[in-house]
C-alpha cells in the first residue's frame, strides 16, 4: 500500500513505542520518514528496520525540551528531504506525583516537553506547509487529557492543552488545506506501561469495555489514516483509541 507515496513525514519521539510504530506504519504506506528523538542509536535501529522493508528513513537528533534543538532539527529535516508534509507530535514524558507534592520542575518539565515542544515543532514546519498548500499535523494526546487522572495533573494538563492547540491550529490552517487532528490513546502496551505487573494490567483491563489493553500498532493505524487523503475532510478532531475507556 502506498497511500502516502511522495509524502515526507516527521515523527518526534520515534525511537520507541508509539512513535516507532507510527514511523513503521507511515513508511509502509509509502512516506519517507524523518525519525526524531534524543537516542540516535535507537533511531538508527528503526531506520534500518524501515530500510530492510524497502522504505526510506533518516534519523535526526532532537531534544524536544529545547527550542534551539527543535529549530535545528526542523531545518535539518527540510534540508535533507526538501520539506515536511506530515508532522506527528508524539514525544512526551511523565513526572507522576500527587499535586500536593509536585515540584515546580515536575510541572515545567512535562509542560515544556509535551505541549510547548509540540507547538514549537509545528511552528518550525508550518510555513512551508502553508506555501505548498497541503499538510497533516497529528498530535498524540492521551485519554487522561480528556478525563483527568490522579497523580498526573501535569501530564493531563499538557495533553488537554494539546487538544486545545489542535482545535485552534485547525481553524488557522484549514484555508491552506492543512488538517490538524489529535489521536488520544488509552491504556497502550508500551515501555511506559511495561513496569506494571500483570495484576495491575489486568485491573486496568477491567475498566476497558473491549476487555484488553491496546497496542502501539493500533494507534499507528489511526495516525496513518489521519495522515492520508481519505481523512482530508477531518480537522480539529480528537480520535480516541482507547477500547471504550472514555466515550465523548
Amino acid at each position: 500500500m502506498s497511500i502516502l507515496a511522495g509524502r515526507i513525514a516527521l515523527i518526534t519521539g520515534a525511537s520507541q513505542g508509539i512513535g516507532r510504530a507510527c514511523a513503521l506504519e507511515l513508511a509502509r504506506a509509502g512516506a519517507s520518514v524523518a525519525l526524531a528523538a534524543s537516542n540516535l542509536d535507537k533511531l538508527n535501529d528503526v531506520a534500518s528496520e524501515i530500510a530492510a522493508a524497502g522504505g526510506t528513513a533518516h534519523p535526526f537528533a532532537l531534544d524536544v525540551a529545547s527550542e534551539e534543538s527543535i529549530k535545528d532539527c526542523a531545518k535539518a529535516v527540510i534540508a535533507h528531504f526538501g520539506g515536511v508534509n506530515i508532522l506527528v507530535n508524539n514525544a512526551g514524558i511523565t513526572r507522576d506525583i500527587l499535586a500536593l507534592r509536585m515540584k515546580r520542575k515536575d510541572w515545567d518539565d512535562v509542560l515544556t516537553t509535551n505541549l510547548t515542544g509540540a507547538f514549537l515543532m509545528t511552528q518550525a514546519v508550518m510555513s512551508q506547509m502553508v506555501k505548498s498548500r497541503w499538510g497533516r499535523i497529528i498530535n498524540v494526546t492521551s485519554v487522561v487529557g480528556e478525563t483527568g487522572q490522579a497523580g498526573q495533573a501535569n501530564y493531563a494538563a499538557s495533553k488537554a492543552g494539546l487538544i486545545g492547540l489542535t482545535k485552534s491550529l485547525a481553524r488557522e490552517l484549514a484555508s491552506r488545506s492543512i488538517t490538524v487532528n489529535a489521536v488520544a490513546p488509552g491504556f497502550i502496551e508500551t515501555a511506559m506501561t511495561s513496569i506494571l505487573t500483570e495484576e495491575q494490567k489486568a485491573s486496568f483491563a477491567q475498566s476497558i469495555p473491549l476487555g484488553r489493553v491496546g497496542t502501539d500498532v493500533e494507534v499507528a493505524h489511526a495516525v496513518a489514516f489521519l495522515a492520508s487523503e481519505e481523512a482530508s475532510y477531518i480537522t480539529g478532531h480528537t480520535l480516541d483509541v482507547n477500547g471504550g475507556m472514555f466515550m465523548a
